[in-house]
């Protein structure tokens, strides 16, 4: 819904976006006053939409100003704006009975734009007409603030009653959503980890930054880099360090969405490079590589360069949600090190748990339950394949969403592992804690 909204206060005549109200997100309803200075038009209300990755079914507007009448016919000038728009339809005459050219009227009906280009002109299908009382004879300015409110636009857009085009989106598994058309998203996240191999117990603090931008309907860029500090002891041994981990560059194409009430459908492609920008481990190698391959863990990359790419797919229906994706990263070495290969399958089910009448977007909380399976083929270290260091993981993720504000959204997600069947030489991550906070601008 945020969208939307964004996409009509794009236009000249469109006023704050805070001023563009959704008074039924089931029926797709919203409404809104133009500016009073300037021009409305249905032609260019249909096309933002449209941009924006949606269609305008229907607009309804009510303008309050002067009847006058020609060879052409009726016509009314809006008193907010001096517009003029034609009034048409089957009986119109009916409609306009007891009002004379003249006459101060206000009248609600379906709007068009009939025509193009410089025969373009705005029609309304009026339903009804009644006469207003004139304007006091104060000055233009309050004259102009007491017609804007008998100027206003109330429109119904097919799929605008999912209520979840953006929102919920889920925590760990990569959404086919695109965030605000023309706009993009902020989003800071920090992780608690927990994990262990044997004796060694390991804490990592980490704080992931991604930044969005959607340039068309179907186009996402997208960019992150974490930051990380890990700390870990065993009988023997302690000790901490800290680094950014690798930069991360995302596209993602938005190739299927089917739009209905209540729900929506869509699916998308994502491709990604990890750059090799990273701190890693600069320490002495040791005589065996198994123990090589676990130091590097420590440190806050997985390898150097390195390709993702993963397919997504959401459905809406009512308060429920599923989503699904399955994503492959293939990685290179770096300073001798990398993790293997790897394959994750990851599912999403959300509920909208509040509001319990939900008439306008906002607010909303979201349960959510996400699930991962990952599997890693064997790391090399310098080039050599190590022993017992593939993998075969299960997790849990139990999370909740609170939309703080149509541009802010609050989570939290606590992963853990069902099934952990990993080599003697990988860590194993006891739990995995999320808390973040997403920005739309």
């Amino acid at each position: 819904m945020y969208n939307i909204k964004k996409a009509v206060s794009r236009l000249d005549f469109a006023p704050k976006i805070e001023e563009i109200r959704v008074t039924d997100i089931k029926q797709g309803l919203g409404a809104f006053t133009p500016k009073p200075n300037k021009a409305a038009s249905f032609a260019a209300l249909r096309a933002a939409l449209k941009k924006a990755g949606y269609t305008l079914a229907s607009a309804e507007i009510t303008v309050a100003g002067l009847l006058a009448r020609d060879s052409f016919g009726w016509w009314i000038e809006s008193e907010a704006s001096g517009q003029r728009f034609a009034l048409s339809g089957e009986g119109i005459d009916q409609v306009l009975s007891g009002h004379d050219a003249g006459a101060r009227i206000e009248v609600s009906g379906d709007w068009q734009t009939v025509g193009s280009g410089t025969t373009a002109r705005e029609t309304i299908h009026p339903a009804i007409a009644k006469a207003v009382p004139a304007l006091k004879s104060t000055s233009d300015d309050e004259n102009r603030g007491d017609s804007t409110e008998l100027y206003a636009i109330q429109v119904s857009v097919n799929g605008v009653g999912t209520g979840l085009s953006f929102f919920p989106a889920p925590v760990r598994t990569t959404s086919p959503g695109l965030t605000v058309y023309k706009g993009g998203a902020v989003t800071p996240r920090y992780f608690f980890i927990r994990q262990h191999l044997g004796s060694l117990d390991v804490t990592r603090h980490v704080l992931r930054l991604s930044a969005s931008y959607t340039p068309t309907p179907t186009l996402q860029v997208e960019a992150e880099i974490p930051y990380a500090t890990t700390s870990f002891e065993d009988q023997t041994h302690s000790g901490s360090d800290d680094g950014f981990g690798n930069l991360t560059v995302w596209g993602k194409y938005r190739f299927y969405r089917e739009l209905e009430t209540w729900g929506d459908r869509q699916a998308a492609i994502r491709f990604g490079m990890e750059l090799p920008t990273g701190k890693s481990d600069d320490t002495k190698p040791s005589q065996s590589t198994d123990a090589d391959f676990v130091r590097q863990q420590l440190s806050p990359i997985e390898g150097g360069l390195a390709f993702h790419s993963d397919v997504s797919y959401s459905q809406a229906h009512h308060r429920f949600v599923f989503g699904a994706n399955i994503e492959g990263t293939v990685r290179a070495e770096r300073d001798g090190f990398r993790m293997g290969h790897q394959i994750k399958v990851n599912t999403d089910f959300e509920y909208v748990m509040l509001p319990l009448k939900y008439q306008d977007p906002g607010h909303e909380l979201f349960l959510i339950l996400e699930t991962t399976y990952s599997y890693r083929s064997r790391g090399q270290v310098n080039g050599t394949s190590v022993p017992g260091s593939s993998s075969s993981e299960f997790y849990l993720a139990p999370a909740v969403q609170f939309t703080a504000s149509p541009r802010v959204v609050l989570e939290a997600s606590y992963q853990f592992p069902v099934v952990l069947n990993s080599g003697p030489a990988v860590l194993r991550t006891d739990r995995n804690l999320l808390v973040g906070l997403k920005y739309l601008y």
